[in-house]
């Protein structure tokens, strides 16, 4: 009876891994772990931004309402329970990291009005860090992106497409196309920036030279 059984396993074990059902479970478990690296990225924005506010606060008081969508935005991306397999609640949280992403635009934009902030040496470590986790965010989350069109379209291949629907296997949200267009640019934060030339004065005309009047008879 033993022996009947572990065949029946064998044969069991050999059917699903021809299905695909080995090849879905590491691909569901790879597009997890590329999800949670992008929430790592997002939450490593999140805690530079109380520093950054706090710094810009000290030499730009004057510009409070900037700094309060700033602060608002951030408020608005922790309160989301994001679910990665929820279109709708994958769709809510593009767009509050989208609302948080302009907000830090817009500050950046406004530093720069502010000489002595921009030598700040604080400050400027902030904008480095900044500067480095958006680009590692827009690498996170584009990584992501192929992850889960990679499990998608492998569960809807045969013979997986059989293996996933007996399973429960469903396709997976992915960031969307104007979205993506959206967030793929990280704010600016170059404070280098020289000013833009002034336009050329135009050069002064030579005047013609005119010819002396001809001399009067019996002068």
């Amino acid at each position: 009876m033993s022996l009947l059984r572990s065949l029946l396993l064998i044969v069991l074990a050999a059917t699903l891994s021809g299905c695909g059902y080995n090849a879905i479970q590491q691909k569901d478990e790879q597009v997890k772990a590329g999800w949670s690296e992008v929430l790592n990225q997002y939450q490593r924005r999140a805690d530079l931004i109380p520093n950054l506010v706090n710094t810009v606060k000290g030499y730009a008081q004057q510009e409070e309402r900037v700094l309060t969508e700033v602060t608002n935005a951030r408020s608005r991306v922790g309160q989301i329970q994001v679910n990665a397999d929820d279109p709708n609640s994958l769709k809510q949280f593009q767009q509050a990291q989208g609302e948080l992403g302009s907000a830090l635009s817009r500050l950046m934009v406004v530093s720069e009005a502010y000489p002595q902030l921009q030598s700040n040496q604080n400050f400027r470590d902030l904008q480095a860090q900044l500067e480095g986790t958006e680009n590692r965010i827009t690498v996170a989350r584009g990584r992501y992106i192929q992850m889960v069109q990679d499990y998608n379209t492998f569960i809807r291949s045969f013979p997986q497409v059989i293996t996933a629907k007996i399973f429960g296997y469903k396709q997976k949200p992915n960031f969307t196309v104007e979205n993506e267009a959206q967030i793929a640019r990280p704010p600016s934060v170059d404070f280098g920036t020289a000013p833009a030339n002034t336009p050329a004065q135009p050069q002064p005309q030579p005047q013609p030279q005119q010819n002396p009047p001809p001399p009067q008879p019996g002068q």
